[in-house]
């Protein structure tokens, strides 16, 4: 039997959780907005068993995106699940009426959500839950330790294997983690906005997973002359340079582009071959 290819090889989060380090987001998989169920539901199953078949062992996703209905269709695609596929859910906000994203972060709210992400995803116990705290595009200040106590309480029962952060700062990490081990911080990221430069290098040294969210740009794609320019000369798509881009900047870094196409999506892992020099490094890194 041929052995599946790692893409972007792979990274032992928390020293035990070996995932590929080009993971799959699940967030395009529900509708429009990521509310309400998606046009194809049938392509939708298809794009994750693609992912799995070409290697993929991470898959990110929440219970409120749809809400419910993601996880509904993972759990359709993918279940049972392979032995060395990993889901990464979080929780922390829900869904309103008009498709807005409030928080939901009281200690009864956050084991709502884990219930729900158990029962959607057909799980006993989650990999990895990742506590939202700021808003989508940004951090917001104050302490998380109320909501994050009660995700600890939560492992602790053995509802949850490990537990992160999504939307931080550097100040409220170390907050976490004086009350439990953070295993990966998930950020708005990528080639154009680096404001958690420091931040990547201070968690690669703890051996703490650093998870970009939006690393093309979300839903403002990434529009840089120079990124243009140099995939260009590399014959290759500025999507697929600036996934490159983020694997060559720190080994701890793993990734998440989300899609709802199958070509798109073995576009993503193949820019994982793609390797820049040191030059073209330089050149990508003057864009922020």
């Amino acid at each position: 039997m041929q052995q599946k290819s790692i893409p972007g090889g792979s990274y032992a989060m928390a020293g035990e959780l070996v995932v590929s380090r080009v993971g799959y987001g699940a967030m395009q998989l529900a509708g429009p907005h990521v509310f309400g169920p998606p046009a194809d539901r049938d392509a939708a199953i298809a794009v994750l068993r693609e992912a799995v078949a070409l290697g993929i062992t991470h898959i990110d996703t929440s219970d409120f995106y749809g809400p419910h209905i993601t996880n509904q269709i993972i759990r359709e695609a993918l279940h049972p699940y392979p032995s060395d596929l990993h889901i990464v859910t979080k929780v922390g906000a829900r869904r309103d009426e008009q498709g807005g994203w409030p928080h939901a972060r009281t200690p009864a709210e956050l084991r709502s959500a884990v219930h729900d992400n158990l029962r959607n995803l057909g799980l006993e116990v989650l990999d990895v839950v990742n506590f939202r705290v700021g808003a989508v595009d940004r951090p917001e200040p104050g302490s998380i330790a109320e909501g994050f106590a009660a995700l600890a309480a939560m492992q602790r029962e053995g509802l949850i294997r490990h537990l992160g952060v999504s939307t931080v700062t550097a100040e409220q990490i170390a907050e976490a983690q004086a009350i439990a081990p953070v295993v990966c911080v998930q950020n708005l990221y990528n080639v154009a906005n680096r404001e958690d430069d420091a931040l990547i290098d201070s968690l690669n040294a703890q051996g703490i997973a650093y998870v970009p969210y939006f690393p093309l740009g979300g839903f403002r794609p990434l529009q840089s002359q120079i990124l243009d320019a140099l995939a260009a000369r590399r014959g290759a798509s500025s999507q697929a340079v600036a996934i490159a881009w983020l694997l060559q900047r720190s080994p701890n870094v793993l990734l998440i582009p989300g899609t709802s196409s199958i070509a798109h999506l073995r576009e993503n892992v193949a820019a994982a071959g793609l390797t820049l020099s040191g030059d073209e490094l330089d050149e990508l890194n003057a864009i922020a």
